[in-house]
């Protein structure tokens, strides 16, 4: 009776470690995936922010525009 308790505990440990093992490798799965997000997120908030200056230079531009045919009306 004691050898099957031994046995029943030592395949519950196996188990345990199994299980264990299989945690890990998602753990480091999950710590790379969280790394390639990251670095997709600096990507990104740099691109948002190169888009964001270039918007304001486009609106510097139009408004200058915008102020040269009002002027160029008013002289009409």
């Amino acid at each position: 009776m004691t050898l099957e308790l031994l046995e029943k505990l030592e395949s519950k440990i196996q188990n345990a470690v199994d299980t264990i093992s299989l945690l890990q490798m998602e753990v480091e799965e999950l710590k790379e995936d969280k790394r390639n997000l990251s670095e997709k997120s600096e990507e990104l908030v740099s691109a948002n922010s190169k888009l964001t200056e270039e918007h304001l230079q486009w609106q510097s531009r139009l408004s200058a525009l915008v102020g040269k045919i009002e002027e160029a009306e008013e002289t009409m």
